[in-house]
């Protein structure tokens, strides 16, 4: 069984979390966030300012065994970030590499120049910001850990870095492995 599970979380004491049936809603002071959950494998309870994730295993077989379990530690992970995303939020960084590539902030939509004959707008979903720090920079803020994610993704996925050059829009932190260039090019 999933290590984790076994214990709480702690819920900080500026957060609260209301369960109706499958839907679970964390609220804390930079916002709230709602999922839904499959009550027939797992339960979740809380007591006083913990939540605790308790696998049921009574109704079912052993070949579902160990499908419960992991559903029980995806479920503890989810929980944990949601109560993390309301009380600290989370953040991705984007870079733009290319010569004369750029974005731009237009109220709360991004345009982005980056190689193709008209500007890109891209508007972010609710619930998410989206903010251009400098020409070259681009950060991606909110309280969903995945609607954070996928969002970056999505700026991401508008310009892929090259594997030759690296052009093209990037997360901060990632390292590119460049290809060499075609030797037999070169030489003629």
């Amino acid at each position: 069984m999933s290590k984790l599970i076994k214990k709480p979380i702690i819920l900080p004491a500026n957060t609260k979390i209301e369960i109706k049936g499958e839907e679970i809603t964390v609220i804390g002071p930079k916002g709230s966030v709602t999922k839904k959950f499959l009550t027939e494998f797992v339960d979740i309870n809380t007591n006083e300012n913990k939540i605790f994730v308790v696998p049921k295993f009574e109704k079912h077989s052993k070949r579902t065994g160990r499908f419960i379990k992991k559903l029980a530690g995806t479920y503890w992970s989810i929980l944990n970030s949601m109560v993390l995303g309301v009380n600290q939020g989370y953040t991705k960084t984007l870079q733009i590499v290319g010569l004369g590539w750029k974005a731009n902030q237009k109220g709360e939509s991004v345009e982005l120049s980056v190689g193709y004959s008209h500007p890109v707008v891209f508007t972010p979903p609710k619930g998410v910001s989206v903010k251009v720090e400098d020409p070259q920079r681009i950060t991606v803020s909110g309280v969903d850990k995945e609607l954070v994610g996928q969002v970056a993704a999505n700026i991401r996925k508008i310009r892929k870095p090259d594997s030759y050059k690296g052009k093209g829009i990037r997360y901060a932190d990632e390292n590119l492995v460049l290809k060499e260039s075609k030797k037999g090019a070169k030489g003629r």
